[in-house]
This record gives C-alpha cells, sequence and structure tokens, in this order.
C-alpha cells in the first residue's frame, strides 16, 4: 500500500453540524496526491463519530483532554509525510492541498499556514489579523484551524503542548527553530460562530484570557 503523502487530521467534539461539509471537502479535493484522513473524536455524543465513519475516514476515540490532545492523538496515528491539521469547522478549498504543499516544498519550509475566509461583517477583523498580522510577526502564529507540517518535525518536537492557545505556543516555539511560512492565497473557509456566539468584544477578550494563561503555563 502506498503511503499517503498528506494526514489531514480533525480533531471533533460533538462537531455533527459541520464535520460532514468538512470531510466532503478534504475527500473532493483535485489533487493527485495521496491522502488520507483522520478524525480524533473527543468523546461526542451527536453523531460526530457516525458522520465520520460514513466517510471512511480513520476515526480516533478517546481525545477528550482538549482540542490538543486531539490533533495529537490524531497525529499519533498519521502515516503520511506531512499532517494537516484542519478543525471540524473548517471547510478546505479544492486546491488546498497542492497549492499548500507545494508552497512548503517550494521554499524548504516545515510547517506553513494560509490565508483565510471568516464569513461575516463581525469576522471581519479577526480575518484581517489572521492574513495580515500573524505572518508579518518574527515568528508566525499558524493557527491550529489551518496548519500543515513534516510529520518528522512534529514528532521531533513534541507536538503541541498541553496549555490554552496552543496552536500559538507551538507555532512560535517551532519559528525558534525551524523554517514556517503562509501561503499568500486564501485555501481555507472556518467558521465565525465564535464571534456570532461572543461577539467580536467577548472573542478577543477570550483569546487574550487565553494567551494570558499560556504565557503563565510557559
Amino acid at each position: 500500500m502506498v503511503e499517503p503523502t498528506v494526514s489531514y487530521v480533525v480533531p471533533a467534539r460533538n462537531e455533527a453540524d459541520y464535520i460532514d461539509a468538512t470531510l466532503a471537502a478534504i475527500r473532493n479535493q483535485s489533487t493527485d496526491e495521496s491522502t488520507e484522513v483522520i478524525v480524533a473524536d473527543g468523546g461526542s455524543d451527536d453523531g460526530t463519530r457516525s458522520i465520520a465513519r460514513d466517510h471512511g475516514v480513520t476515526v480516533v476515540t478517546d481525545a477528550d483532554g482538549g482540542i490538543w490532545e486531539g490533533r495529537n492523538r490524531g497525529a499519533a496515528a498519521a502515516s503520511g509525510e506531512w499532517i494537516a491539521f484542519v478543525d471540524a469547522d473548517t471547510v478546505v478549498l479544492p486546491t488546498h492541498c497542492d497549492r499548500l504543499l507545494a508552497y512548503a516544498r517550494e521554499r524548504d519550509l516545515d510547517a506553513a499556514s494560509s490565508r483565510c475566509r471568516i464569513p461575516g461583517m463581525r469576522a471581519t477583523c479577526m480575518e484581517i489579523v489572521i492574513n495580515h498580522v500573524f505572518p508579518r510577526l518574527p515568528r508566525p502564529i499558524l493557527p491550529g484551524f489551518n496548519f500543515l507540517i513534516r510529520r518528522e518535525t512534529f514528532e521531533a518536537t513534541g507536538g503541541f503542548p498541553t496549555i490554552p492557545n496552543e496552536d500559538t505556543a507551538y507555532s512560535r516555539r517551532l519559528a525558534r527553530s525551524h523554517r514556517t511560512g503562509y501561503q499568500p492565497e486564501v485555501l481555507v473557509e472556518t467558521s465565525p460562530r465564535r464571534i456570532e456566539r461572543q461577539g467580536l468584544t467577548g472573542t478577543a477578550i477570550h483569546y487574550l484570557t487565553l494567551d494570558w494563561r499560556r504565557l503563565r503555563s510557559s
């Protein structure tokens, strides 16, 4: 059996409203690269696992210690040369695999993300921050909902830490010793549900609080 080039890892807990579209988009990409899809389920009781199995993907269970554990458990089951972490409420564009992989290979990167689209007027500020601020930081933040990394690099660096804002902590630590970057095209669309639920101010406070906890934990 041919080993996949890219293993897509989707952490999920009670994501029945979103995960069908996420998995369909991953599987329906226009790519010649070999891929596999792994859903790391964190104790869902809403049909998430059933939907995932209907898509014929690998389901890893008992990843219930937080989204970092889901990502890490999913990665442990991956066999691809690269791991692409995509959240259960994020839909990849048909060119995601080819464009992001080509970008990382051409620039000899160990990890990469891309610009994203977040629907809705209230999400515009967050979209601007992700697309235009994160890439320009001395150590870029690669958001966990769209994070491509060489599997050997992920294994060598210990994976996502078990702290708040784990993707921020991991990507900034990774950039100290490895090459990371942003593909300038929009390659995913992610849900604005937190902003819709908490508002822009509430969302900003949520992430600032997580980052404060992250800094205290590091």
